[in-house]
């Protein structure tokens, strides 16, 4: 063995240290390569990678998804979505941009245009995170801002979608519109939504919004101090809403909205037959497609204040009290109870006495001796006045919650209000007070404290014309994905029985028949050659009128004193389709001014059913297959 031999490695001590001289000297060469390089970066090209980290920034941009169609019972879109184009201001820490919002403003002053946005808001902005200066812009606009992009560093146009609504105003009331969520919305929804998320704001676009809001989708993308993109680092994409299929029928609606001629109002059409919504109007209304522009504090001011509330469906929150319409809830009664027969006779002179108070009937030289019949088909108040008393307030009120008076209908639209229906028991808690035999006389003939609304009377006439029973009104059919397959299906589900005779229904609708079609009947306007239509006539006065009653007969009264014209009706006779509820407000006589109005949209619904309804399946294929893409 030799001297020095090294027994781990087998080696001389003096190879072992020739290799460490070479380990050393290739690491000193790295090292030196490595500082050379830091040197380079650090002094050669600091300045130009120090203005890039300060100028690219990394943006979060949301992505709005398509809310979902909503057609018509035939298919026919009626609400769609169309591109909008939103001026947005990325603040950064980068000083560049501290001037841009301020250089756009004289852009758009030098050309006369409107800048909305107010800058005092800009102190409160957070970095990367867009500000919107301008919504919904036109194509002059979005050409400004793109012309003079490096002029306007941070500042960019985004493009999402909004509503399009193709009826506007005509469907407006129960459609609704959409608005950005505000942070109390956000809030209550427990966070579910998220700032700058599109919701429903009114009408059937809030009630479904779970369904048809679909799911925003997200992306990083890397942007120069322009704001132009560089790259995309990664993307979440969006989720379409689901459509909605309506029962309403467009045609029927448009007629509905023409027959009212701009009359302060409403009215409800339903089949009879399951419930189905057909047409709903509600007027005056207004146009959502405002609201995609980001509607004005003096516009929004106006709407709200208008006496004639454009805002509300007066279909299911306006609330009158349902004149002689609601004889037929008093004579079914009467009937059903043995309190009278058919030819049970009363006189009327033109008007009741009871105690010291007169009560006149509507026809001043009274209506002589009629039975049930005719005092219908007149609508002779004396008749009624009688056989109210003998019924007592509590047993009307008993039938008429059977026709759904005073209660909730369960329509799938917010906002929906009971009406009243009083009872000795009402008074007593409400207002401390008992029950005068007066007030009997008076809701007997629909007025006092009685309430209702016109989705509820549209539906009781309903009820009475299918035999009996009470529907639940609905107005979705469908809730389908983008490819047509359905999510959700409603159907019509029943929510009461009038527990009315046979013979009681063929007494009621050979009167209601003879309101319409015998000579003399009060509802005459509303007669449709080659159809039976079955109606009730009805004036509601307004409370607060004044007593004089030749004031009243000289109409010497304001706008909003005269009475309310009602008329609700079904046809046809033997086998109804239809059932129509008419509230005019101050209008006038009801034979006069709001059966006209039922026998258009009558005449619109029997034309209607001669045509095809149905849209080309290529044009509405063409669409759906579009969002589907």
């Amino acid at each position: 063995m030799k001297k020095g031999y090294d027994m781990l490695n087998g080696q001389e001590p003096a190879d072992f240290k020739g290799k460490i001289r070479i380990v050393a000297v290739l690491f000193l060469v790295a090292v030196s390569i490595l500082i050379v390089r830091l040197g380079y970066l650090q002094i050669i090209k600091g300045a130009e990678f120090k203005k890039k980290s300060e100028n690219n920034s990394v943006r979060f941009r949301q992505i709005k998804p398509l809310r979902g169609l909503i057609m018509d019972r035939n298919r026919n879109i009626l609400v769609d979505n169309k591109p909008s184009f939103d001026v947005l201001y990325m603040p950064s820490k980068n000083k560049a941009n501290e001037h841009s919002v301020e250089k756009l403003k004289n852009l758009y002053e030098s050309r006369s245009m409107d800048f909305p946005y107010d800058q005092s808001l800009l102190k409160n902005a957070k970095p990367y995170m867009p500000v919107k200066l301008d919504r919904n812009v036109n194509m002059e606009k979005v050409a400004l801002v793109e012309t003079n992009a490096l002029n306007l560093p941070g500042i960019y146009v985004d493009v999402s979608p909004i509503r399009l609504y193709l009826d506007g105003e005509i469907l407006a009331p129960v459609i609704g519109y959409t608005g950005e969520i505000s942070k109390e919305e956000i809030e209550k929804s427990d966070h579910k939504y998220a700032y700058g998320d599109i919701s429903g704001k009114h009408g059937l676009e809030k009630f479904f919004d779970e369904y048809i809001r679909g799911r925003r989708g997200a992306e990083l993308v890397e942007v120069n101090v322009y704001g132009r993109e560089i790259k995309n680092l990664g993307r979440i994409d969006p989720a379409p809403g689901y459509n909605m299929v309506l029962t309403i029928d467009a045609d029927l609606q448009k007629a509905a909205w023409e027959a009212v001629e701009g009359k302060a109002g409403s009215v409800v059409a339903i089949d009879p037959r399951d419930g189905a919504i057909l047409a709903m109007v509600s007027s005056p209304s207004f146009d959502p497609n405002l609201f995609n522009e980001g509607i004005s504090n003096e516009l929004w001011s106006q709407l709200q204040s208008n006496p004639f509330a454009p805002l509300s469906n007066k279909a299911v929150s306006g609330q009158y009290p349902p004149g002689s319409t609601y004889k037929l809830v008093v004579a079914a009664a009467a009937l059903e109870e043995g309190i009278i027969t058919p030819d049970t006779k009363i006189f009327c002179n033109g008007s009741y006495t009871l105690g010291n108070r007169t009560y006149r009937c509507w026809k001043k030289g009274g209506h002589g001796h009629v039975d049930l019949h005719k005092a219908i088909v007149g609508s002779c108040d004396v008749y009624f006045y009688t056989v109210g008393k003998m019924l007592g307030v509590d047993k009307i009120a008993e039938y008429a919650k059977r026709f759904g008076f005073g209660d909730l209908s369960g329509i799938d639209l917010p906002n929906e209000k009971k009406g009243l229906i009083p009872t000795r028991d009402w008074k007593l808690k409400r207002k401390k007070e008992i029950w005068q035999m007066g007030e009997t006389v008076s809701i007997s003939i629909g007025q006092g404290y009685n309430l209702v609304t016109t989705l509820q009377l549209a539906n009781a006439f309903g009820a009475f014309a299918n035999g009996g029973t009470l529907w639940h009104p609905y107005l979705v059919k469908k809730i389908e994905s983008t490819d047509g397959k359905v999510y959700k299906e409603y159907f019509s589900v029943k929510k009461g029985d009038l527990k009315l005779s046979t013979k009681t229904i063929e007494i009621l609708n050979g009167a209601l028949r003879g309101v319409v079609n015998d000579p003399g009947g009060t509802g005459a306007n509303a007669k449709l050659p080659g159809i039976e239509v079955c109606g009730k006539t009805g004036t509601s006065q307004v409370l607060g009128l004044p007593t004089d009653e030749k004031a009243r007969r000289r109409k010497v009264l304001g706008a909003f004193q005269k009475d309310h014209a009602l008329f609700a009706c079904y046809a046809p006779s033997k086998a109804p389709e239809i059932a129509i509820a008419v509230i005019l407000e101050n209008a006038g006589g009801g034979g006069a001014v709001a059966a006209p109005v039922a026998r258009k949209i009558l005449a619109a619904y029997f034309e209607g059913k001669k045509k095809d309804k149905h849209p080309p399946a290529k044009a509405q294929n063409e669409r759906l297959n579009e969002l589907n893409n």
